[in-house]
């Protein structure tokens, strides 16, 4: 028996039970996260045994680590550097792997998993952003609510997580009852239609292409939606506020600010920051003002935009991508995500907003009075080494390659490709891939499918998100062929891109 763990089971419980939402939400005005990220670096300092040889191969003494500006000048962590050069119980404290009580996977270019390990007492923190979206976005605290869990379940994080999290948010008292039919629609429609009209309303958590094409399913198969008051949690992908439009359309929702909310979230810590109220009353505005969101962003696309809080995920900038510091069952120090964003304080952000003569406080009070919390910003515009994510799955251009090498379809094309995620007029996505034909071969549909069907197979065989998060009917990937050196894809001379 392992008495340290039940105590501090005991004493994380207590606190997520008994503290406010909103006296949680507001502690990083009185603490400061960036002694708290400090007392994080001294801890897993002290206590991981892979952060201490990490640390002692760069010639690092922790104890020289005393201010922000020194915890700054700590060298990132990648998978590549750290996260593949030891053993998994070496990322726990004191190397103890029984410290944790969860294993959850993801899988990256080679399709070969990475396994996350986490504790109760993790998901009890990421469990404050589902209450965040559950309390201020759908007033769960006081309706019956059924959560329907349309996350891929198994080994896979986003199923188990979400789970868990709901569960624990219905022990504190919320009148909430969770249903796990995982990625399977017809389950889905069933559980839906044979439980929702028990509940005030029901939440569909999942990702937002899968979700919407739920819906769609649902609608063709004579779903009335609107008769159980849907509200949506999504997870995984950029959409366009476009999109939140349509899918709230068709499924009955009239209010988008209080109607659906999206985690920004990963597999390695969790959720790390969501969307509220009050940052999709901004992001609706941007959308609506292009010029405005870039000269916020400094692109013309517009990004996910959370508030996140920075006592439990402390965020960082660095040459234009996000690092985070959070305490996880593998607890990470300046870790390198790789996905392109950055940070907004909060009066910074409201200071902006009001500069372009838009105030969203007043326009979010005339909608609804919760859902507005001191937080700092996060936008993200995703990953930036060349990664996109589709049905929630991470598709890398490896996998891609592989197709394009197989005997015969290599003799027709170079190798360059480029991949993208494209919505149709009824906003589907699909998966599109350019591929650029070598010189002197002529395309045709034959060779077109050929190719589809050989990346199609090598997806499956290598990267087990692909297969198992993305429906088998939205698999095939969309070929088109293009000419040598094509100015509008491949131009001669300019650095390739793999995604767009």
């Amino acid at each position: 028996m392992q008495q340290e763990q039940s105590d501090r089971v005991l004493t994380a419980l207590q606190e997520f039970f008994t503290t406010p939402l909103a006296t949680k939400l507001s502690k990083h005005q009185q603490v400061s996260p960036q002694a708290a990220a400090l007392e994080l670096f001294r801890d897993v300092a002290a206590t991981v045994p892979a952060y201490k040889t990490f640390l002692t191969a760069r010639g690092i003494e922790p104890t020289a680590i005393q201010t922000l500006a020194d915890f700054q000048q700590l060298p990132l962590l990648t998978k590549d550097n750290y996260l593949r050069c030891h053993s998994l119980p070496n990322f726990c404290r004191h190397g103890q792997l029984e410290r944790c009580d969860m294993v959850a996977a993801s899988s990256g270019s080679t399709g070969k998993p990475t396994y996350w390990l986490r504790y109760l007492t993790d998901e009890l923190q990421i469990a404050t952003r589902f209450e965040q979206i559950f309390h201020d976005s759908f007033f769960a605290d006081t309706r019956p609510t059924l959560a329907v869990v349309c996350f891929t379940l198994g080994t896979w994080v986003g199923g188990m997580f979400t789970t868990d999290c709901c569960r624990h948010l219905a022990s504190k008292g919320y009148p909430i009852t969770v249903v796990t039919p995982g990625n399977n629609k017809t389950e889905i429609c069933r559980v839906v239609q044979e439980l929702g009209s028990l509940f005030e309303q029901v939440v569909l958590l999942g990702y937002p292409p899968f979700l919407k094409d739920v819906i769609d399913t649902g609608r063709a198969n004579g779903i009335e939606w609107q008769r159980y008051q849907i509200k949506l949690v999504l997870a995984g992908e950029v959409f366009s506020e476009e999109w939140r439009s349509l899918v709230g359309e068709r499924v009955g929702a009239n209010n988008p600010y209080y109607d659906s909310a999206s985690l920004y979230g990963t597999a390695d810590a969790g959720v790390l920051g969501n969307e509220t109220p009050l940052s999709i009353c901004i992001r609706r505005f941007l959308a609506e003002n292009p010029e405005v969101a870039r000269s916020l962003f400094g692109e013309s696309r517009l990004p996910t935009l959370v508030q996140y809080d920075p006592l439990s995920r402390f965020f960082e900038v660095q040459d234009g991508t996000l690092l985070f510091s959070g305490d996880n069952g593998i607890p990470l120090v300046r870790y390198h995500i790789a996905d392109t964003g950055g940070i907004i304080a909060y009066d910074a952000m409201l200071e902006f907003l009001r500069s372009h003569g838009f105030d969203p406080i007043v326009t979010l009070q005339q909608q609804g009075t919760r859902g507005i919390h001191a937080l700092p910003f996060v936008y993200v515009f995703g990953r930036a080494n060349f990664t996109i994510s589709y049905f929630g799955a991470n598709i890398y251009p490896e996998n891609v390659i592989v197709g394009l090498e197989q005997p015969q379809i290599r003799e027709w094309v170079t190798g360059k490709f480029v991949m993208e995620v494209k919505e149709d007029a009824d906003r589907n996505r699909f998966f599109s891939i350019v591929v650029e034909l070598a010189p002197g071969v002529e395309g045709n549909e034959a060779k077109r499918n050929a190719i589809a069907t050989s990346i199609h197979a090598q997806l499956l065989r290598l990267n087990s998100e692909f297969a198992n998060y993305v429906p088998p009917e939205y698999q095939i990937p969309h070929v088109s062929l293009a000419p040598t050196g094509d100015p509008e894809y491949f131009p001669v001379g300019v650095k390739h891109r793999y995604t767009r």
